[in-house]
């Protein structure tokens, strides 16, 4: 064995040798976490909240303090930072054993806890290590004077290093420069003196071990998901941070990686950010105050429903005062009519209509500068005129949850349409996150930092007295919507928007097809709004028909079933549609002879497509006829298609009755439009095979029956009123 090999064998036992010594050293309580801020903003405290989760030791200088370090998301400065570093840890020069961290806290989060760091430290084997990044800042001249790197980031960041405390202490106290002198040219001049980087023993953590900077570096970086955790990675050097830094133009990539780090989240706990401190309030405590403001910008379907749904909040109409603004002629008489009912629940309520002719950014500054100028308003709650709220319980769920601006997961029923943004694009707008689809379709559950929330949220009025008093939330000169103005400010800020799927709260009403020239235009948004269309047209008790047969479905005549199908406002609506376009067939007869008309057997009536309303009516038959068809008569599958729909009047001096016949259908469903006995006399049908008369029926309720060959039947006199039902020959 050669003398020069036993020396390089002998030389690297001793290296390692030193470096297993040195790692026995590193125990988390000789290291110390130095940051520096001067409030506690939202960004603070996300890092201090990981901080505490992985248990490090933080100090932190300047909260409180004056900040004289110039714009440094902006541009150069930061110096302040040195000269407060600089002061601190001349405490710690002689403490050879202690290792020091300084980060930055407005946009840095752990990701690991300090075993993880001291070791990948360790292995390292320098005394001071700088995070790394892709660009030169701030001299790009300074780029060529960098050591080449085969592997890795090449240029110096100043937002985290790490190292032990003489080094450290070394180093800053070379600071004499003044507060809003750039940091990191500081810093990079040290390193960039070879005399210095070897007596300091500096480096960069070129393959982001311990520091990760995501400026230049975001597609970089992805959340591995294992069973019980969720980790960022790096998968351009396969490595796994301890520190992620939102440096630059990635806060919003912070955010969203912070929605996962440190929390632990799994498909079986289903929770984003279940970590946080929630906020409940005792029975005996007298509620906050809250402005809700209301802004109806376009004609929305289902108004009277969602007004209504303001009345049933279930919370004090006593600490709400309302404001709405209705920017809408053909809304007015929603407005009023829920003005008549509830008048009393919001007697200090301020109404601004189409009159007063007030642009929505003009309407939505209104409506916040009362809270911010009212030290009483403890939130201010906003919501669009398209939104479903179902959750009586909101407020008290979003007081709870304890964020300065938070809003309630919302979507367009089996759309992924939704109130928020899981990411922006590089210009601002729209760009999916990767968990957008998974949060939307609520298989990842919890409360997560998005940088844009619309259309309802709240807000803590003491944020809009303070960090936002001086903000305009709505009005920009360059002619901006007033939803991209709010959360482009509230980010300007620094305060984080959060949106919550951890309770159902409702769902979106899309508007863009609605047609107000109709007389009642929601009954033609049984395809854009399914589901408030059934809770306002079909007949409440619709869904028992599969949970109870026996007591919701009835058998009058053999094969002859009655079920309800029909709400009373559906009834209304439909009766009142025909009347207005009153183009009424038939009309002329003599005796049982009737003349005119569309059918075999004419009536007075008028057909779904003479109002506009056939494709509506189908979809009808095919979403809640055809299943009660199958299971009423087992084995037959509707194509539920028809030609033959429409409403027939039936009156004593016009068309008091019918022959007998047989329908052109496969079956045939008859829908009583109003009430026997209140709105007409006599009536009813008879089948004659059978004998069977039906001569009570039910307004909203169906009859169906077989067309062809054996429900031969009659249409029995009206004596006295106006009869209406709804025929469809279905399967002809």
């Amino acid at each position: 064995m050669s003398s020069s090999f036993l020396f390089r064998l002998l030389s690297l036992a001793f290296f390692h040798g030193a470096v297993w010594a040195e790692q026995r050293k590193l125990s988390p309580e000789n290291l110390l976490v130095i940051t520096v801020a001067t409030e506690e903003t939202d960004g603070f405290l996300r890092f201090m909240r990981t901080a505490q989760e992985f248990n490090y030791t933080v100090k932190v200088l300047g909260l409180g303090e004056e900040w004289k370090g110039g714009d440094v998301a902006r541009t150069v400065g930061g110096g302040q930072k040195v000269r407060w570093l600089k002061k601190e840890v001349q405490k710690h020069s002689e403490k050879t054993e202690l290792v020091i961290m300084f980060v930055d806290s407005y946009d840095v989060i752990f990701a690991s806890g300090p075993e993880e760091l001291l070791s990948k430290f360790s292995r390292l084997g320098h005394k001071v290590i700088f995070s790394a990044e892709g660009f030169c800042w701030p001299d790009q001249r300074l780029a060529s004077k960098y050591p080449e790197v085969r592997t890795g980031k090449r240029y110096l960041n100043s937002g985290g290093f790490i190292g032990y405390a003489p080094e450290i202490s070394a180093i800053v106290q070379q600071w004499k420069y003044k507060d809003s002198d750039d940091d990191q040219l500081f810093y990079t001049r040290i390193y960039l003196d070879k005399t210095h980087r070897t007596k300091f023993n500096m480096t960069l953590d070129h393959r982001s071990r311990i520091f990760q900077n995501l400026n230049g570096a975001v597609d970089e970086v992805v959340l591995k998901f294992e069973r019980a955790k969720v980790r960022a990675r790096n998968v351009a050097y396969d490595t796994l941070p301890v520190v992620i830094h939102g440096n630059g133009p990635t806060k919003l990539q912070l955010n969203y990686l912070g929605n996962y780090v440190p929390t632990v989240w799994t498909y079986e706990t289903g929770c984003g950010i279940c970590d946080e401190d929630l906020l409940f309030f005792s029975e005996d405590k007298q509620m906050p105050l809250v402005y809700v403001a209301v802004f109806i910008e376009h004609a929305t379907p289902f108004m009277e429903e969602f007004l209504e749904r303001l009345s049933t909040l279930n919370y004090p109409k006593t600490r709400i005062r309302l404001f709405i603004h209705n920017n809408v002629v053909y809304h007015e008489r929603h407005i009023q009519k829920f003005w008549e009912r509830h008048r009393s629940l919001f007697p200090d309520a301020r109404v601004v209509g189409p009159e007063e002719n007030l642009k929505e950014d003009e309407a939505r500054t209104m409506a916040v500068e009362v809270c911010k100028k009212d030290p009483e308003c403890d939130y201010y709650f906003s919501i669009d005129s398209d939104v479903a709220l179902t959750n009586p319980d909101i407020l008290r769920i979003l007081m709870e949850e304890n964020k300065s601006v938070i809003a309630p997961m919302l979507s367009k029923h089996g759309k992924l349409w939704s109130n928020f943004w899981g990411a922006l694009s590089p210009e601002g707008y729209y760009s999916r996150s990767e968990d957008y689809i998974e949060i939307v379709q609520g298989k990842r559950v919890g409360l997560w930092n998005v940088p844009y929330i619309t259309q309802v949220y709240l807000i803590k009025g003491s944020v809009l007295r303070t960090k936002l008093s001086q903000v305009s939330l709505y009005m920009d000169e360059g002619g901006m919507d007033a939803d991209m103005v709010f959360c482009r400010s509230i980010r300007d800020q620094g305060v984080f928007m959060y949106v919550s799927n951890r309770d159902e709260f409702g769902r979106l009403v899309a508007s863009s097809n609605y047609n107000t020239s109709r007389l009642h235009p929601d009954m033609w948004q049984i395809f854009d709004n399914p589901v408030d269309w059934k809770e306002k047209y079909v007949h409440e008790n619709y869904s028992k028909i599969f949970e109870d047969e026996k007591t919701y479905v009835e058998q009058p005549c053999p094969d002859v079933y009655w079920f309800p199908a029909f709400s009373d406002k559906m009834c209304d609506h439909m009766v009142e549609t025909m009347e207005d376009c009153g183009e009424w067939s038939g009309g002329t007869h003599k005796d049982e002879r009737l003349a005119g008309g569309y059918e075999n057997v004419p009536t007075v009536d008028i057909h779904m497509n003479q109002i506009g309303f056939e494709k509506e009516w189908l979809k009808f038959l095919k979403d809640y006829i055809s299943p009660v068809t199958e299971k009423l008569y087992p084995g037959y599958y509707p194509r539920a298609q028809a030609i033959m729909n429409f409403v027939v009047r039936y009156r004593p001096d016009e068309q008091p009755l019918l022959r007998p016949h047989h329908d052109s259908s496969t079956f045939t469903i008859n829908i009583a439009l109003n009430r026997k006995d209140i709105d007409y006399e006599g009536g009813g049908c008879r089948f004659l095979r059978y004998d069977c008369k039906v001569e009570s029926p039910r307004k909203g309720w169906s009859f169906m029956h077989p067309g062809r060959l054996t429900h031969y039947h009659e249409g029995l006199r009206v004596t006295k009123g106006t009869r209406y039902i709804m025929v469809s020959f279905v399967d002809p």
